[in-house]
């Protein structure tokens, strides 16, 4: 079972974006064990697992295990557009020896709550008995999951342990807060909110560039110290994310390059420039506080 604080891991590529960076993978993983991790989410919305082939994604999950060498949690993202691909990951992660599993909703086509039972019935049973979460993200997806759903899941699928919710703001958050699934925070501002609430830990995009700073606000959840995560993350979102992320971690020592699949971007060099100004501040900060 996860716990804990947890980097939405970026995926390292190479040639503009068109291929795995095989070797980037060890310096990835060696860093987040020494910034404190518990955990990462492989190929989710920060690792552009969406863009993916699924021969690549399973390359991707092998890479991240390999590396990780059990000293991180490691859950694997294998939500896809078709049934048939999750269900195709979902049986690859438990066959490598991750973790968990977590799937998130097809995107484009708006699901009603038959379809949703099925997918999900179907890729956590392809994954049994490794622990099932759902990834609930509706502006992602298109759709919210229905809490009904997620309820006959829990009730029918003994593996269906728990959600990872990156909803806003914490109304719509709330209402995934049901008895019986161990509940992950998306959304780094929310994370007093959640663990307060009873969330076992976080699934925080800005911990894949910044983990310091939200392994510190998992383990002690103040709202000052969510308030601060929000407005780190805010600032990052400024920009394409992924590739800023990949551009953080770069700056702090890390051997991945800033490269995305298209048609994600890259930064442009002004972009470049006030990045690296503001982590100047922000890694001046995290050494001086740690």
């Amino acid at each position: 079972m996860l716990t804990g604080a947890l980097a939405a891991s970026i995926t390292p590529l190479r040639e503009h974006g068109s291929a795995i960076d095989d070797e980037a993978f060890g310096s990835l993983a060696d860093f987040y064990v020494r910034e404190g991790l518990d955990g990462i989410l492989a190929l989710g919305t920060a690792g552009e697992g969406i863009s993916l082939r699924v021969d690549e994604r399973r390359r991707v999950a092998d890479l991240f295990l390999q590396a990780s060498d059990r000293r991180l949690q490691v859950a694997v993202h294998c939500g896809a557009q078709t049934t048939a691909d999750t269900v195709t990951l979902a049986a690859h992660a438990a066959e490598v020896g991750a973790d968990a599993v977590v799937v998130i909703g097809p995107p484009y086509f708006k699901l009603d709550e038959r379809a949703q039972y099925g997918h999900f019935f179907a890729a956590a049973t392809a994954c049994a008995p490794l622990p099932f979460y759902v990834y609930e993200f509706a502006a992602t997806t298109g759709y919210p999951i229905a809490p009904a759903v997620l309820e006959r899941l829990r009730d029918d699928v003994e593996n269906v342990v728990g959600l990872k919710v990156s909803d806003t703001p914490f109304e719509a958050f709330e209402k995934y807060l049901l008895p019986g699934f161990d509940i992950f925070v998306g959304p780094e501002a929310l994370i007093a909110d959640g663990m307060a609430w009873g969330a076992k830990g976080a699934v925080s995009a800005l911990a894949s560039g910044l983990p310091r700073e939200v392994v510190a606000v998992v383990r002690d959840p103040t709202p000052e110290g969510a308030a601060r995560l929000g407005e780190l993350r805010a600032f990052v979102e400024r920009f394409p994310r992924q590739a800023a992320l990949k551009r953080l971690l770069a700056l702090q020592g890390v051997a991945v390059r800033e490269d995305v699949r298209a048609p994600l971007r890259s930064l442009e060099p002004e972009e470049r420039d006030e990045l690296d100004a503001w982590s100047a501040d922000v890694l001046d900060y995290e050494s001086n506080s740690s």
